[in-house]
Formats: C-alpha cells, sequence, structure tokens
C-alpha cells in the first residue's frame, strides 16, 4: 500500500476529486494548508529593492508570504499508484510555477475501525 500526498491549489480540488472519481478513487482525505515553493522571487521587486528603492524594499519584506494550498491524501494499493499520480497531474498541470507537488509514501498497515479489517482489502479497488 502506498499513500499519495498532493500539494494542489485550493481552487483546484473540484477538478482533482472528479478526475480521482473518474479513475475510480473515491476515497481520499483533504486538508488546508499554507506553503511556498522556491519560485516565489519576483525579479522586479528584487531588482529595485537591490537599488535600494525604498518601495521596493518594502515589497520584498512580503515576498516570504505562505500561500493557501490543499494537501489531498489517498491511500491505495500498490498497482493504483500511477493511476492516481496520473490523474492529479492530469487536471493540475498547468506549465507555472505553483502546480503542486506529489509525494508516495509507503504505508505498513491499515486497518478499517468500523469492521477490524485489515490490509488492502479496506482500500478502494
Amino acid at each position: 500500500m502506498k499513500e499519495v500526498m498532493a500539494i494542489v491549489r485550493m481552487n483546484m480540488m473540484n477538478k482533482t476529486k472528479n478526475a480521482l472519481l473518474k479513475a475510480g478513487i473515491s476515497s481520499l482525505n483533504a486538508n488546508e494548508c499554507l506553503g511556498r515553493g522556491k519560485g516565489l522571487v519576483n525579479l522586479p521587486v528584487l531588482n529595485g529593492a537591490e537599488k535600494r528603492y525604498e518601495e521596493m524594499m518594502n515589497e520584498l519584506g512580503n515576498a516570504g508570504r505562505l500561500v493557501p494550498k490543499r494537501i489531498l491524501r489517498v491511500v491505495v494499493p500498490n498497482k493504483l499508484v500511477k493511476t492516481v499520480v496520473d490523474a492529479i497531474i492530469s487536471v493540475n498541470k498547468t506549465g507555472r510555477s505553483g502546480d503542486g507537488k506529489i509525494f508516495v509514501l509507503p504505508i505498513a498497515e491499515a486497518w478499517q475501525v468500523r469492521t477490524s479489517l485489515s490490509g488492502e482489502e479496506i482500500l478502494d479497488q
């Protein structure tokens, strides 16, 4: 089993859920989060700050702000990892900075509380 953890734009959440549903994945968890990537440098602001323009220096102080995002978590059998990753990429890829990240993590064990079942049988198949 694997956990696919994706960080996506807030406004892409419904498209992502629908893409996963079309791929046969109905179970997921999502949380709001804040973050930023390395591509958050505004070159005109940076150049102005280097020239000691006060307005640009003030703006540079705000450049490190965190951006609202969603963390989406899906636990699937190993055979469905590529399906999940492809579905997420298909609707989130714009080619611009901030499209998101996907991480795949191993899951050692899993139980369904209601039935006490364990293993892959509790997951979407």
